[in-house]
């Protein structure tokens, strides 16, 4: 059985920008190449849905070496991606300034590749939230086909 996506697209203006990179480097630490988030599209009022997305270029870092001749965007730098938007949820949901790392990945699935050139759309559901702890599902989007989903798990550190 195919996938269900966490939101309906259809529903959302895909070219608005609601929070630029410069206003994600306010809540997240993430810098230089390793801010992975270029844009929120859409937030849900409560911190509890967010779509963002990712401009693959070609002079990334991970291009020359993943895979020379064909390169393709890094699977745990997808999962990255999408770990930066569910720390933006947590913190913004907090309400409070704070660190969120890495505490668990589940149920990943990669079924696509992402290349240079590609807007790498990622959509994130918190579906359990506690100041220590939030768990949110994820999934990763490349010109309307599901790519990647997961669940991450983040903490304050």
């Amino acid at each position: 059985m195919a996938p269900t996506l966490l939101l309906d697209l259809s529903q959302i203006d895909l070219d608005q920008v609601v929070c630029t990179a410069k206003q994600i480097e306010q809540v997240n630490p993430h810098r230089g190449q390793m801010r992975l988030l270029d844009g929120i599209i859409w937030l849900e009022g409560n911190f509890d849905s967010a779509l963002a997305y990712h401009d693959v270029a070609d002079d990334e870092f991970w291009v020359p070496g993943h895979i020379p001749g064909r390169p393709i965007f890094p699977g745990v730098l997808m999962i990255e991606t999408a770990a930066q938007l569910a720390s933006f949820l947590f913190i913004k949901r907090l309400g409070q300034k704070c660190f969120t790392g890495f505490a668990g990945v589940d149920k990943v699935r990669f079924r696509g590749q992402v290349v240079p050139g590609d807007r790498f759309f990622l959509l994130c559901q918190v579906v359990h939230f506690r100041p220590r702890r939030s768990i949110c599902d994820v999934q990763g989007i490349v010109n309307g086909k599901l790519v990647f989903e997961g669940t991450v798990t983040g903490m304050p550190i």
